[in-house]
């Protein structure tokens, strides 16, 4: 029981649909205000911007060590009883996790909150080849049920307000219909916890995996991710290979700016670290544990300098509870995994730009995304460069981008090429500016989307230098009256 894949093409048509409901917009705004207002009190007292700055330096400073401090937590993992994949594609991913299932005879997998498998669809995987997948972050359950996909990357049903989220789980559970918010998260609760008990498999994903330690941190407020990965026998951890960190004292800023920015806590209910499976003298945790490292297009990343800020994120949702395009067409609009200003720079490189040429073009370049990531990605600047990779027609130009050029026309090019002449040449553009003001009247009022919500631009009837050049000759004749 699981969304069916969004076609992420279909860009223009949510948006309007999603623009026309104002349910959604009156959702998302209302969401949207709280989370900001409480971020703002959360980081109230603190040296925000040296807290950017050091979370930015410890990111880059993992990322520039990248291949290095992966080897060393492989390393170090393995040495404590963990077994570590590793998958060049979400496909292969799957194929790992559902290996592993079938080799332990699983029926069933409980799931935290883990927006990697929901990149790699991972659900639907594991029920093609006959294995339950069930959602246990109440956000994702509810989302499940309603067979959706998450429109938050940190709240995935903060589409749906209490009423909605009330008769979803009335028809879809037989819960009895209420607007007690308390009285539905226990009925969600009782609901999962014989899963737990039951589940072969748990799999979570990863908020930070320490190099230096060999230990994954999990960060979540409800218990279920410690649920997941202590109940069941085998735990599968997965995760995309930036999430990895030098030292564990670099968690603790990072831990700092990710729940003051994702839902303004000070700090969440549940900080998990996991380093081994159960040991001898232990008497909960999994008998065996798998780290299931993702590429994906990570690496195309990696190696562009400017495009490899895109991987400093740490998936806050910072960018788009501060988005003025998010707040109000909401996540589904976008039709990726990622949506909001941090699907808008990742997405192209895990998809390519074929499928998501407008994501890029969905923004105001307000800047409102940069000013509040908590780790300082240039979030427009990277928008600007990937819309430099939709129109540009210079094949020689090394890309890490798939569909490079995908949005270029000829008739555009043609025109720009022209435009470009005309203007190094000073008697062609005198020539082409008279021209354009004889001809003013032939100018057509459509030009695509330009003039979807704008006035065609008209040529004036005289250029400025014959405006002036007149007005030098009406001046001359005054002063030869005046003189006479």
């Amino acid at each position: 029981m699981s969304a069916q894949p969004i076609q992420v093409r279909e860009f223009h048509p949510r948006v309007q649909a999603a623009l026309n409901n104002p349910q959604i917009r009156s959702n998302f705004r209302r969401a949207m205000d709280g989370l900001m207002t409480k971020r703002t009190a959360a980081f109230a007292g603190w040296d925000l911007e040296t807290l950017r700055e050091l979370g930015a330096a410890v990111r880059l400073r993992a990322l520039s060590r990248l291949p290095e401090l992966l080897e060393q937590l492989e390393a170090n993992l393995v040495q404590q009883g963990v077994q570590v994949h590793w998958a060049e594609t979400g496909e292969q991913a799957c194929e790992i996790i559902r290996d592993i299932c079938q080799a332990r005879g699983a029926k069933s997998v409980i799931k935290g909150k883990s927006m990697v498998t929901e990149e790699m669809e991972l659900n639907h995987y594991l029920e093609a080849a006959g294995i339950e997948a069930l959602e246990s972050d109440l956000g994702e359950y509810i989302v499940q049920l309603a067979e959706e996909t998450p429109s938050h990357i940190i709240m995935p049903a903060i589409h749906k307000n209490t009423d909605e989220i009330s008769e979803l789980m009335h028809e879809k559970t037989g819960t009895r219909r209420s607007h007690d918010v308390d009285y539905l998260t226990a009925s969600a609760r009782q609901q999962l916890r014989e899963k737990f008990m039951r589940a072969d498999v748990g799999i979570s994903g990863v908020n930070f995996a320490v190099a230096e330690t060999g230990t994954l941190c999990l960060v979540e407020n409800e218990g279920n991710g410690r649920l997941t990965t202590t109940a069941p026998p085998c735990h599968i951890a997965v995760t995309g290979i930036e999430k990895v960190v030098e030292k564990l004292e670099d968690v603790t800023p990072l831990l700092a700016l990710l729940t003051r920015s994702a839902t303004g806590q000070h700090i969440t209910t549940y900080f998990n670290m996991i380093s081994s499976p159960r040991k001898a003298a232990e008497k909960d945790g999994p008998e065996a544990v798998h780290l299931v490292l993702v590429d994906s297009g990570r690496s195309n990343i990696y190696q562009d300098q400017e495009l490899l800020d895109t991987l400093r994120c740490i998936r806050c949702g910072a960018c788009m509870n501060h988005c003025p395009v998010y707040t109000r067409v909401g996540g589904h609009a976008y039709g990726t995994t990622y949506p909001g200003p941090i699907g808008k720079i990742l997405m192209p490189h895990l998809l390519g730009l074929e499928d998501t040429r407008d994501l890029p073009s969905a923004s105001t370049l307000c800047g409102a995304c940069g000013e509040v990531c908590p780790v300082k990605i240039p979030i427009p600047k990277l928008l600007q460069r990937l819309r430099k990779e939709a129109v540009d027609g210079d094949s020689l130009q090394p890309s890490r981008v798939a569909g490079h050029g995908i949005k270029r026309r000829w008739l555009e090019s043609l025109v720009w090429s022209g435009w470009t002449r005309m203007h190094a040449s000073p008697g062609l553009y005198r020539f082409a500016g008279r021209m354009m003001g004889r001809l003013r009247g032939l100018m057509p009022s459509k030009l695509g989307a330009w003039t979807r919500y704008r006035s065609a631009p008209k040529p004036a009837a005289k250029t400025l230098h014959q405006l002036m050049q007149e007005r030098s000759v009406k001046s001359q004749a005054v002063k030869q009256e005046s003189k006479g």
